[in-house]
């Protein structure tokens, strides 16, 4: 289920992304969530220093937050991957389609021992820990706070672009 755009990219390849929501999904079970709170989540987990956090799973870059609006198709295209090997399983609830922890997923997570894994599977803990009880709307608002600080980011280097007025 790898395409193409993944071949060159070892970073947020559908494999990568995967991971991360099967170790949210784990980390979550027998809970289940759509595609925009993983989407969320999968932000959350690699950048958990920036939001109270343990250290964060990938380095601070600037304006880091703006990955938010490219993540929906690396997520959604990772889920199908993990779907397809039976690690999440699909279904549809009374708030549409939602995504669970598949049979083996915790035997299949267990089973990878980088410290880059344990890493991530602390750090999804910890999201979900933090987040994963919130109402759609405080999760949104406690998002919106930390949008708040990328667009105070992108000002700074806009104003330095137009040079001193």
């Amino acid at each position: 289920m790898t395409d193409e755009r993944d071949r060159n990219r070892p970073f947020n390849s559908a494999l990568e992304t995967g991971l991360r929501s099967v170790s949210l999904l784990v980390a979550a079970y027998p809970r289940s969530f759509d595609l925009q709170r993983l989407v969320t989540f999968d932000h959350l987990v690699v950048h958990t220093g920036d939001v109270g956090g343990p250290t964060s799973l990938h380095a601070a870059v600037p304006m880091r937050t703006a990955e938010l609006l490219v993540r929906r198709g690396l997520v959604e295209r990772g889920l199908l991957l993990m779907v397809s090997k039976g690690l999440v399983s699909r279904h549809v609830d009374d708030s549409g389609i939602v995504f669970a922890a598949g049979d083996f997923a915790e035997t299949f997570l267990s089973s990878l021992t980088s410290d880059y894994i344990r890493i991530l599977v602390d750090r999804a803990a910890w999201v979900v820990r933090e987040f994963g009880d919130l109402p759609d709307a405080d999760l949104k608002a406690r998002v919106g706070e930390y949008f708040e600080q990328w667009i105070e980011q992108f000002q700074a280097p806009q104003k330095s672009l137009a040079g001193e007025q």
